[in-house]
């Protein structure tokens, strides 16, 4: 079974490779798809479980991982032997890792009108978020149609070799991917430069608690400044790949393919840990687990109450709008 996470190869770059390279790039994709559909999995059962977080910001995570476990699900299922299934699962795949890339710019937009803004109607975004979002998706997947072929099932189910049908696929993928990124990294560098600004304030005026608070907030942006790098660090090699590709057709490179596959694949499994991962939800997973484990175990793990009486990190979206308001 061959795997439908965007970009895959193109079959014409796949029919150079040997039956076992591809075997290799399949197995790569495929287990790399795996792990972050585990990972965007467990951050849609802790939404769904745990009512503490049902918090505007973690809602936006929350379908931000939806996205990345769906477009992991069409990796990993299909036939590509039938055209149908080809079809269907490459535009859902399609659908759904661009739905995860404009999911991170909510984010980002959040953090910025928030903090730099210091706006607190995000919420009133919400309806727009999802018209943007699913809205962005679907125009990109049709408009990933123009020079597609998916009459020839097999090798591979993506956009065929046509010149016009690789230049929509870099205008419909790569266009919202690293407009994403540039977005994200630009909110980035305004959120940092205002936090910069209010400590360099602080100090000056010499308010002890405000410095303090700046502090845990330089903490709080500072995991935030590596969310653009996920996008980056996934998709840099599935890039240049395609770039290559479009340069010199048929043309193969392995480890650049390899690299490609595997990092892309493993993006939902990045974007899981770093947004997902917080405190609120360590916090929340310990307390569930205090129900179930004796006493005597966790006296011989404090982890588990360590993890139950810290506050929650200065997540920035949450805890600046709830002061605000």
């Amino acid at each position: 079974m061959v795997a439908a996470m965007p970009p895959p190869l193109d079959p014409a770059t796949l029919l150079n490779f040997t039956a076992a390279d591809r075997h290799v790039l399949d197995v790569v994709r495929t287990g790399a798809a795996a792990l972050s559909l585990v990972g965007s999995a467990f951050i849609v059962l802790c939404y769904l479980l745990f009512k503490e977080l049902h918090k505007f910001s973690f809602k936006l995570v929350f379908f931000l991982a939806l996205s990345d476990m769906l477009c992991s699900f069409f990796s990993i299922v299909g036939d590509p032997s039938n055209g149908f299934f080809c079809y269907a699962h490459d535009y859902s795949a399609q659908f759904f890792c661009v739905a995860s890339f404009m999911w991170t710019t909510t984010i980002a937009f959040t953090l910025h009108r928030t903090v730099v803004k210091h706006k607190t109607d995000v919420e009133e975004f919400g309806s727009i978020f999802h018209l943007y979002v699913w809205g962005t998706s679907l125009a990109m997947s049709i408009l990933r149609t123009i020079g597609s072929d998916y009459g020839r099932p097999g090798i591979g189910c993506w956009i065929q070799p046509a010149s016009t049908g690789k230049v929509a696929h870099l205008i419909t993928f790569y266009g919202p991917l690293w407009s994403a990124i540039l977005y994200n990294g630009f909110t980035y560098y305004q959120v940092n430069r205002m936090l910069n600004n209010a400590t360099r304030m602080a100090v000056v005026l010499g308010d002890r608690s405000n410095q303090l608070d700046m502090r845990a907030d330089r903490k709080a942006v500072n995991r935030w400044g590596y969310f653009p790098l996920i996008l980056i660090g996934s998709w840099a090699f599935a890039t240049i790949n395609r770039i290559y590709g479009f340069l010199y057709p048929g043309h193969k490179i392995f480890w650049l393919s390899f690299l490609d596959v595997g990092f892309a694949g493993l993006m939902g499994l990045f974007n899981s840990i770093a947004y997902g991962l917080n405190s609120s939800v360590r916090r929340a997973i310990a307390e569930r687990l205090e129900l179930w484990i004796p006493e005597s175990v966790r006296k011989a793990f404090p982890t588990f109450s360590r993890q139950r009486d810290i506050q929650p990190e200065n997540e920035l979206v949450s805890l600046i709008v709830e002061g605000q308001k």
